[in-house]
């Protein structure tokens, strides 16, 4: 498992020792898109799943709006990798990999409700825009009227 924040548009290792290091967004032509450096856990029970799981929540950054006392300002993903082996009928051992990502995406927000100002505000600004453009990118795969899917806009378009 892995665990990644996007905040402010900067990746966050949420299950590494130092978390205030940003990670590099790269891809690879047989690999796809992948956050370099990003640290992975071995997962062997639901418990240590749900400790992993507890223990980069922990690492998000949060802070207070008017509207909400306890606000997550950034996105978040948690990926499970299963492999599995089997024997096929050739006699070889094959591996199946799966990837399981599950994404907390924080609230768009409006300045005047949240009262955001400073830090918080900068905070807003970023996640909005990133909103903004995973809905361009909905709206272009599903209207034939897009020339392009505009997934590159955003880190967390990318990753999707």
């Amino acid at each position: 498992a892995s665990f990644l924040e996007l905040y402010k548009e900067d990746i966050i290792d949420l299950l590494a020792k130092n978390s205030l290091q940003h990670l590099e967004l790269k891809e690879k032509p047989d690999q796809g898109v992948y956050v370099k450096d990003l640290s992975t856990a071995l997962i062997e029970t639901p418990a240590k799943m749900l400790e992993s799981m507890e223990r980069g929540s922990k690492n998000k950054h949060m802070g207070e709006t008017q509207m909400n006392r306890n606000s997550s300002r950034s996105h978040s993903i948690f990926t499970i990798t299963i492999e599995s082996c089997s024997l096929g009928d050739d006699g070889q051992a094959h591996i199946r990999v799966g990837k399981f990502n599950m994404v907390d995406l924080a609230g768009s927000e409006r300045q005047s409700k949240t009262g955001a100002t400073g830090e918080t505000l900068e905070e807003a600004i970023k996640i909005n825009l990133s909103l903004t453009t995973l809905c361009n990118v909905i709206s272009a795969l599903v209207d034939n009227k897009w020339s392009y899917v505009p997934y590159r806009d955003s880190k967390l378009t990318r990753l999707l």
